[in-house]
């Protein structure tokens, strides 16, 4: 155990752990997006219809969050921008926990989705930064595991301060916003430019560099097939509860069934570098790919709580594979000059997915039925996976090109 804690662990640089430290306390204190629907129903009068509207909103806000933080994060610098996001978004927060009016509900939702989703990309940007290479599987293994772990205590604490009062929701969300700001102001420096760096023209002006990423045919197939796997992966939010409703389970146990998802993430995630070192990564995420399309598609026949649970942990499994290979690839594939618009590209993609993963998903369930959802995940997720094993050569060839022949120095840190 002492042997697999320090191989976990061991040897990252003291800057990854002020940013892992910061997500950790920022995620135990997500609570406004949990309860966000609940709350404008209940508290606030919305219809269902509206509260949906705000909640896409939010998705508007953040499609260009990701795209502007991740030119902020080239131009401006990574640490600049994560304060000033970090400061935005908690500002937000406790704006629309104190606005009444709907309109100015929904207009602070696409301001909080800008904000909020614009940490992404520097925040990626800078863990590839300063983390080497060897390491950064289980750099994002460990940063997955803290999302997750912090969460998990999110939910239930969220239900706790939801029952006192609606708006302890925001101001708690606002605070831990703040002191990850502050653990990043006092304690993380910008990052240095590697040895042997060469500014690129393109990378001088915004549209320029992100004309080199929509040019990059290689990295664009990475993110499509990053759009069809999310489609699938989100319908566990979206429709997910609503299969379980219309078998008769009350939300309740949608709640207990879903909260098995970040349970086996926090107690195997920490076991995933050891399993995938030395694999190839293509093999990784096409085999995630098939493991979370057979989970999403068996929810076609399940009907008890118990089978529901079951489908969760199969396709958790294929989570748990899929995530810290994507974000150690996207590393990979981005040249170090425009890193940050090559996360935010990508970030890009989870928007996207979060937008049409609801309205497809509905669809299908309304016109084709519940089965042909399920399984019509199961058949996206095998072409996804398909897709990986076909595109993986290119990409390694790619990443090879851009490795960078020396490690990147660690930032310096705050006194």
């Amino acid at each position: 155990m002492r042997s697999w804690f320090r191989d976990t662990t061991g040897g990252l640089p003291a800057t990854f752990w002020y940013l892992w430290t910061g997500t950790l306390i920022n995620r135990l204190g997500s609570f406004v997006l949990i309860f966000m629907a609940i709350y404008l129903t209940t508290e606030r009068g919305f219809s269902e219809t509206q509260a949906g509207l705000v909640i896409g909103l939010f998705g508007v806000g953040s499609a260009a969050g990701v795209t502007v933080g991740g030119v902020l994060a080239d131009r401006w610098g990574r640490r600049p921008t994560l304060i000033t996001a970090h400061i935005g978004t908690a500002a937000l927060l406790l704006t629309i926990g104190f606005a009444r009016d709907r309109w100015a509900i929904m207009a602070t939702a696409v301001a909080l989705g800008f904000f909020m989703d614009a940490v992404r990309p520097p925040f990626q940007a800078m863990m590839v930064d300063v983390v080497p290479e060897r390491d950064r599987l289980r750099a994002f293994t460990l940063n997955y595991w803290a999302i997750n772990l912090g969460f998990s205590f999110a939910a239930v604490l969220a239900g706790l301060a939801a029952r006192a009062d609606f708006l302890l929701l925001f101001v708690v969300d606002a605070a831990t916003t703040l002191i990850t700001a502050a653990i990043i102001f006092l304690r993380v420096r910008d990052v240095r430019r590697p040895q042997g760096f060469a500014r690129r023209r393109d990378a001088a002006a915004p549209a320029a560099g992100l004309r080199a990423v929509f040019s990059d045919k290689v990295f664009l197939v990475f993110v499509l097939l990053n759009v069809l796997g999310a489609m699938v992966f989100l319908q566990h939010i979206s429709m997910l509860p609503i299969a379980m409703g219309k078998d008769g389970l009350a939300p309740s146990t949608y709640g207990t069934v879903i909260a098995l998802n970040g349970v086996l993430i926090v107690f195997g995630q920490l076991f995933i570098p050891r399993l995938l070192k030395g694999r190839s990564r293509s093999h990784t995420l096409a085999l995630a790919s098939v493991i979370m399309g057979l989970g999403f598609g068996l929810t076609a026949v399940a009907g008890t709580a118990i089978l529901y649970a079951v489908t969760v942990l199969i396709w958790t499994l294929g989570e748990m594979l899929n995530s810290p290979s994507n974000a150690t690839l996207i590393g990979e594939l981005s040249p170090a000059d425009i890193r940050g618009r090559y996360q935010g590209v990508f970030s890009l993609s989870w928007s996207v997915a979060g937008f049409l993963a609801p309205v497809l998903g509905g669809f299908v369930m309304q016109h084709a039925g519940n089965a042909a959802l399920w399984l019509g995940c199961a058949a996206v997720a095998a072409v996804v996976g398909l897709g990986h094993l076909l595109s993986g050569p290119a990409r390694e060839r790619r990443a090879e090109a851009l490795r960078e022949p020396t490690a990147t120095p660690e930032p310096a840190l705050a006194a």
